[in-house]
This record gives C-alpha cells, structure tokens and sequence, in this order.
C-alpha cells in the first residue's frame, strides 16, 4: 500500500473538514416533506399571523425567503416583512425590513406587491414595489429599495412613474442569464408594460414590451420553464376574485401568445401574487401562490389568507391549475402535489337524517336542511382548515361554506351556505360528544349547529346555545 505524501493528508483531511463543516452548518439538512392547507392563514414560529400579502419568494441557500406585504390592523403600510423556511411550511420571522420609518414617504402610504432579487454584480438584494400614498390610487408609481444581506434593513431609494408610466400591481423577474425585468400594470391598469432593468437592477433601461394592450390585467407573475416564458395575471375586479389568464413566449420581449384561461372564474377565490420554481433532486416543481382578499368582504389585508396551489403543464407551452383543499411539498424532491380531497356526510343522531343543501342549490342563502341521506353531492361536505382547531365545512356540488346568516349571535340564527370567506361565521369546530358522534360549534358565536327536535324532511338548521341534546349531534362520513 502507497503513502500519501505530508501534501496530500493535508488534502484529504481539509476535504473532511470542509465536508464534516457541511453536514454540520445550520439550514443545510434536507426538508422531510411537508402538508399545507389551502386558502388558511399561515403563522410563524412564534405563533404570529404570517403577514406577507402580495409577496414574493427569493432562495438564499438552503432557505426560501419569503417578504410581503404587513397591513395589519389596517390598511395602511406598516412594513416589509420577511419570513424563512426549509420546507415552506415552517416560517420563521425575521425581519421587518421596510418601515414607516425607513422614509418620509412611507409613513402615510401603501406599499404593495413587494418583490426582491439578487444583483451578483453588486452584491446587493434589490426590492421593487407598488407606492400610493395612503389615500387613493393615483400616484401609481413604483419603488425602489436595497441591501447587502437578504434579511437585513433595506435603504429605501425612492418612488417614480417608470419612463414617465403609471406603475401599479408590480413584479420582477431575473432571467438564467442574469438579465432582469420589471412588470407593472400601466394606463390606469389597460397595459402590462415589460421593462428590462440597468445593470444594478436599480432603475429601467427600455420599455421592452406592452404585449396586451387594452387588455385591463394586473397582479402579474412572470416565470420561466424549459426555455418558454409563462405570465399569469388576474383581471382588474378590484379586491374580488376573477377569472386568471396567461400567455407564453420564448422571448420576454415577444412575441407573446393571446391570453388563455387557467383555473375556474374565480381562479378558486384567489389573485396570483407569485409563481415559485422548486427545484429538488427529482423534479423542478412550480407552485402557484396567490392570495385570498379579505377585502372581497369588506375586511382588512390582514386577514387575507393564502392559497397555494400545484402548476400541472399539459405540454411545454400550456399550463393548468386545479383546486385542493391540501397539498403536499417536498422541497428536497421538488416536488407539489394535491392531496385528494375527502368528503362526508354529516347524519343527524336524534333523525337519522342528513345535512342537505335545499334542492341542490348553488346560490348564496340556500337553507341547510335535513332530509333522508342519499347519493347526492348536496349532502356532501369537505373538511377544510382555517386554522385554531376550526374548520370550514364546503359543499361538493356548490364549493359554497356552511355559514350562520349575517354572523348573527343571536338564537335560532338560520344556517345557511354561503360563497367561502374567511369569516369565523363560517368557521367551526367538532368537539367530541361521546359514542363516535360530534358537535359543531360555530366559532363566532359559540353555539352549535342545532336542529328542532323533529325528524320531518326539510326543517332548517339554526344555531342555539350548547346542549346535550342528541339534535346537537352529528356523525360524519367519508363517502
């Protein structure tokens, strides 16, 4: 057996050192995959609500970070908040890296869509974002902001109308040969301008690109997948959800095809903020990220929830999205994937009978009866979190919530189901009521779905206080 000479020990025992200090360094294990909720609102760590509306996700490492916009409790600009995973589903707060009081022109503002890269020639991490003042939409400018270190303080640069354009709902994408690109929603939000970034990726070079005029699109998202560039955008409905739509091109500055339809007309009550490329040792996946407007109820940002949902590609220039109550996400593997969704009946102890959609009806306000269990989608209803031990209860044949009319507190409240929204009136939790069977608890009020005791068809359900009453009781199931 040969010797190895004093220089190469020397090699090999530095290249154990380096590979021991690898499997060692902090963030560098591989993520176990993981099980999201759908359309829920996420928290951190340390418990808090994750607010990171409008964001976008940047890789740093083995670490997706993941900044967005935090309104909380109103709607005014409070920061840039930044947020980091392994997995995607375990976020950790780390910074609030944009404030009121990083500038003059911040304090009394909204600030929207906030999107970062990275800049390998400076060195710097680079943000572009949607500035108004606080009090309408119409300064519709963009905004500029920067720093050395991903998580760290950002230097605000300042707000301006790009080339002289009106700048709304905003995005940003780095291309495989470091080239970068703005886009924002121009001409009171009638254009989609495309404009390639200087060199710092701190100002706009050329307009490269108005591909749709007239075509009232906002909210876009710009990615890459085996050479064909995919821009999905929602239309402009203000905070209510609508139809998605994207078109294709193997050249950012065009052409680009017409726009197409993804998903249904609602895009699953969701506005996309984001598409994230997840590239693992098996696959490069891509998920969508979108978000769920509270302001579609007449609620604040803040309680806005998140709807993630697996891009499935028929072929390498057409895209789909489909619904799901969960999916699954293996960052290692680079995997996305919809979990199946389940269905129940829910059976009434005291009758017999079956929670039932009137008449199969998909409108709002239809009653929620009971009536003999059947085969029909009406009497079908799908568990899905909302977070806190509480569920929203989804009918199969309308994708409509059970739900206590006008968040009314008061006895004998009509159930009834209604479009999902991340109202507590349509959220419930099933506490054990011995022998298999369950209450549902609504969680606004505290009182349990009831019905008389009577075993007629058709009499509607209503909330009432808690009681022991076997007409408080229901067992589900799967079907």
């Amino acid at each position: 057996m040969s010797r190895l000479s004093p220089r190469r020990w020397r090699a090999v025992l530095t290249a154990a050192v380096v590979g021991l200090a690898a499997l060692l360094a902090p963030g560098t294990a591989q993520a176990a995959p993981v099980t999201v909720d759908v359309g829920v609102q996420f928290t951190d760590t340390g418990g808090n609500l994750v607010e990171a509306h409008g964001g976008g996700v940047i890789k740093v490492g083995a670490y997706y970070y993941w900044f967005g916009e935090n309104r909380h409790p109103d709607n005014l600009f409070r920061a840039v908040s930044v947020y980091r995973s392994t997995d995607l589903k375990t976020w950790e707060f780390r910074n609030n890296v944009l404030t009121q009081n990083s500038h003059a022109e911040l304090r009394t503002s909204w600030v929207e869509r906030p999107k970062v890269i990275y800049n390998a020639s400076t060195g710097q991490y680079v943000m572009w974002m949607h500035w108004e003042n606080g009090q309408d939409y119409g300064q519709a400018r963009a905004a500029v902001a920067y720093s050395s270190t991903v998580d760290g303080n950002y230097t605000y640069q300042g707000s301006f109308r790009p080339l002289g354009h009106m700048s709304r709902d905003i995005t940003l994408f780095k291309d495989d040969d470091g080239t970068a690109y703005m886009i924002s929603a121009a001409r009171e939000n009638y254009d989609l301008h495309i404009y390639r970034l200087n060199a710092d990726y701190r100002g706009v070079a050329q307009l490269v690109g108005n591909p749709w005029p007239g075509g009232h699109r906002e909210a876009p998202a710009l990615f890459k997948r085996n050479g064909v560039y995919f821009m999905l955008t929602s239309g402009a409905t203000g905070w209510s959800p609508n139809q998605a739509k994207y078109a294709t091109a193997t050249n950012v500055s065009g052409p680009w095809s017409a726009m197409q339809n993804v998903g249904d007309s609602t895009t699953f009550r969701s506005q996309p903020a984001y598409v994230l490329p997840i590239q693992g040792t098996q696959a490069t996946s891509y998920l969508y990220m979108g978000d769920r407007w509270a302001g579609a109820w007449g609620g604040p940002v803040g309680d806005s929830s998140y709807v993630w949902l697996p891009i499935a590609f028929p072929d390498n220039t057409t895209m789909s999205l489909s619904n799901a109550g969960q999916i699954v996400i293996d960052t290692a593997a680079g995997t996305v994937g919809a979990v199946a969704s389940t269905y129940n009946r829910i059976t009434v102890r005291h009758s017999g009978k079956c929670l039932d959609v009137a008449n199969a009806s998909g409108a709002d306000g239809a009653a929620l009866m009971q009536y003999p269990c059947g085969s029909g989608s009406n009497q079908q209803f799908r568990l899905q979190s909302a977070g806190g031990n509480y569920y929203q209860l989804i009918a199969r044949h309308s994708s409509k919530c059970l739900d206590v009319s006008d968040s009314s507190t008061a006895d004998g409240a009509a159930v009834v189901q209604w479009s999902c929204n991340s109202g507590q009136n349509q959220q419930w939790s099933l506490v054990d009521a011995g022998s298999g069977w369950s209450r549902l608890v609504a969680r606004h009020s505290g009182k349990c779905l009831d019905l008389p005791s009577s075993s007629q068809d058709n009499v509607q359900f209503k909330q009432y206080p808690c009681n022991g009453g076997q007409n408080q009781q229901f067992q589900l199931t799967r079907v």
